[in-house]
């Protein structure tokens, strides 16, 4: 389906990896690199795609209540205060983890639920995605970037 899609659909796939959609981006980038395009486009276009996915969740916490997080996103409430007590240490620059799996996405809801700033969520969110994308490539093998 990636070969039909293109782009859009590695941007898609990564949004969708990037919110309470379980799958990896990883696969789709792999995939994506199989099928020939540039390693600098696929990592700009996953890094895009995974970080808009980033703040959709981050948005849906922004938006949500603790009953709709436990009932609807099977967030428990214990998580989320784990969470938290990490976030407000490390503030904004926890969103350098969002791309870890199973934690990143309950972190990416927690700092939007703390209503941290959405600019610099955002900016190192992306940073932090970036790198994960730049160190997938490079260790599926990546032999050119252009």
């Amino acid at each position: 389906m990636l070969e039909q899609l293109g782009l859009f659909g590695l941007f898609l796939a990564c949004l969708l990896s990037a919110t309470v959609v379980p799958f990896s981006s990883e696969a789709i980038v792999a995939g994506a690199l199989l099928l020939g395009y540039p390693g600098w486009v696929i990592v700009v276009v996953a890094t895009l795609g995974n970080t808009a996915g980033g703040m959709i969740s981050f948005y849906m916490g922004w938006l949500c209540k603790w009953e709709w997080l436990e009932r609807w996103f099977k967030v428990k409430r214990e998580k989320i205060e784990r969470f938290r007590a990490r976030i407000e240490r490390y503030g904004e620059w926890a969103a350098l983890l969002t791309w870890l799996p199973i934690v990143g996405d309950p972190l990416a809801i927690a700092m939007g639920f703390m209503r941290l700033n959405p600019w610099w969520t955002m900016l190192i969110m992306f940073i932090g995605k970036f790198l994960r994308y730049v160190v997938t490539t490079y260790l599926l093998g990546l032999t050119g970037w252009f």
